[in-house]
């Protein structure tokens, strides 16, 4: 009998209970706007980032979800002692307005990754392939061959994931749940008639990107960029390093392609830089030659006059 796998990051239906699961033993984690889980070190920003996040242990599937619990605060924990009223003090007859961030780091900005549009139908030339998934978001429905096209109902989410301050739900509805395996479960609020299981075909010839956004942050001894392309070719994405630039070769899973070279604000060593494929972005590691802080990624983009770091700031 067919039954579906219930770890995070699995969900196959299997019918060989000794066939190899591969999937997160730890709960997910969110911080600060960054989303991973607890067994692995991947840290993204964006939810659909965080859902191509490979899983990171091989073992049986499940029809028991034995995932830990996240650790909760104790709510016992003695609270330290308020400290005392202190008198109002006269403010400064010419007082100078403090700054709420050092120029030198711009303050993190809310606004989401935009995120493509899904197309809104499968290409009837496609196959669907066994236990396909639809693609909408909330819906999970898997791919029935037996079910007429025509009959099938798609209940899902058109809006985006929201987590703010603990509580996790959705755009586009109003209801809020505190866990992820809540929010998981949180029912579509929109329907369609079909699923989307494969979307539109690929072009007939391999298309040329031209740009790809990107964006860094640094540390006194590392460059760190994120170029955002989605559906990266694992086995085939090349970057060549050397001192001075970086060679970007990065085909994609859907008939894309961008090639370009960066030549870079200041010498790395690119024998320790190293570059890291993830489901919607290429991150680079660079190592940094002589120490210099970077305002710039690449050595003819313009200088905004910030210069994006973290750590200690050097003392004059």
């Amino acid at each position: 009998m067919a039954s579906k796998c219930v770890h995070k990051g699995c969900g196959k239906v299997f019918t060989d209970p000794e066939e190899p699961c591969v999937y997160h033993p730890g709960p997910p984690v969110f911080h600060e706007g960054q989303k991973g889980w607890n067994c692995c070190k991947p840290r993204v920003l964006t939810f659909e980032e965080f859902m191509e996040i490979p899983p990171c242990t091989t073992g049986k599937h499940s029809t028991v979800d034995d995932t830990p619990a996240p650790a909760k605060k104790d709510d016992d924990a003695a609270a330290p002692p308020a400290p005392a009223p202190a008198a109002p003090a006269a403010a400064p007859p010419a007082a100078v307005p403090i700054p709420t961030h050092s120029p030198a780091i711009p303050p993190p900005s809310n606004a989401p990754t935009p995120v493509p549009e899904e197309p809104e139908s499968d290409d009837p030339s496609l196959a669907i392939p066994p236990n396909a998934t639809c693609r909408r978001r909330g819906c999970n429905a898997s791919y029935n061959p037996d079910v007429s096209r025509e009959e099938e109902k798609c209940v899902y989410h058109p809006g985006q994931p929201v987590f703010h301050e603990g509580s996790k739900g959705w755009s586009c509805c109003k209801r809020k749940v505190l866990e992820f395996d809540e929010f998981l479960k949180i029912e579509g609020c929109t329907d369609k008639k079909k699923h989307l299981f494969v979307g539109k075909g690929k072009p007939a010839g391999e298309e040329k990107v031209e740009t790809v956004r990107n964006d860094f942050y640094q540390t006194a001894s590392s460059v760190n960029v994120s170029l955002y392309l989605k559906k990266i070719d694992k086995e085939k994405a090349t970057v060549e390093f050397t001192s001075t630039a970086i060679t970007l070769d990065l085909p994609t899973t859907d008939n894309k392609r961008y090639k370009d070279s960066y030549e870079l604000f200041a010498p790395i060593d690119p024998e320790k830089s190293k570059f890291r494929v993830l489901g919607t972005k290429l991150e680079l590691t660079l190592i940094k030659g002589d120490g210099t802080s970077w305002p710039v990624l690449r050595k003819d983009d313009p200088w905004s006059g910030e210069r994006i770091q973290i750590g200690s700031a050097a003392r004059a």
